[in-house]
């Protein structure tokens, strides 16, 4: 129950956050949010070794984490590399977020996506969430309930990234961007949550996930200076 409680409360918080909100103190918000599910949690029953929160085990998170940081920075250096050549990589780095000024990028690298957003999620889907589950079936079905989950969580800023790229939510594009985000995050979710299982620590998860964000949106800036990226 608690599981499913919380899964259909993240995808509609996705909803609200990302298509009502919008960007206003997300930062901020989602730091509290962590604050108040780490409360829930620790009311709920759930230890710190539950939520991959431990400190014994930080420095084998921190140890799968730096790997998987090189596998994503080798990973979308090819992507860029090859942006002209494939036409899928190059237009998934056409994306008009990372048209910014260079101080926004930086902010958005160091501060924003790890604070923001791989905190965050990490520590619903990969924490709280996967925590849930594994109380009441086995890591394989965990792992898979959580990470279709965090993709259907990605439907609602797929949209408003296509907004923002001027892209019809609607059109055959538009829809195809949306199944792929689906599918790319639930398999993403998938990595992340066996991650945190072999780690036994949830840093190693937000390590990976702030490499994949950062990284990428740092090589659509430069290959929207370059012109790397496809035209929109």
């Amino acid at each position: 129950m608690l599981a499913a409680l919380l899964s259909i409360g993240l995808v509609a918080w996705s909803v609200v956050a990302n298509l009502g909100l919008g960007d206003g103190w997300y930062t901020t918000r989602n730091l509290v949010l962590v604050a108040v599910l780490l409360l829930l949690a620790r009311r709920l029953g759930f230890t710190m070794s539950e939520l991959g929160l431990v400190p014994t085990v930080l420095r084998e998170g921190l140890r799968w984490g730096l790997l998987a940081v090189l596998v994503v920075a080798v990973a979308v250096a090819a992507g860029a590399a090859l942006g002209e050549v494939i036409r899928p990589l190059g237009l998934l780095l056409d994306d008009a977020r990372a048209d910014q000024p260079r101080a926004d990028l930086v902010h958005a690298a160091l501060v924003r996506i790890p604070l923001g957003t791989a905190l965050f999620e990490e520590f619903a889907f990969r924490g709280l969430l996967l925590a849930a589950l594994l109380r009441v079936t086995a890591p394989g079905w965990a792992v898979l309930w959580s990470s279709a989950v965090f993709g259907l969580w990605h439907v609602a800023p797929t949209i408003q990234a296509l907004r923002i790229n001027e892209v019809a939510v609607s059109s055959v594009t538009g829809l195809g961007a949306i199944a792929g985000a689906v599918v790319a995050t639930a398999v993403g979710g998938a990595v992340f949550a066996w991650l945190r299982i072999a780690s036994g620590s949830l840093l190693a998860p937000v390590l990976a996930h702030w490499a994949t964000n950062a990284f990428g949106l740092l090589a659509a800036a430069v290959a929207g200076v370059t012109g790397g990226g496809s035209a929109r």
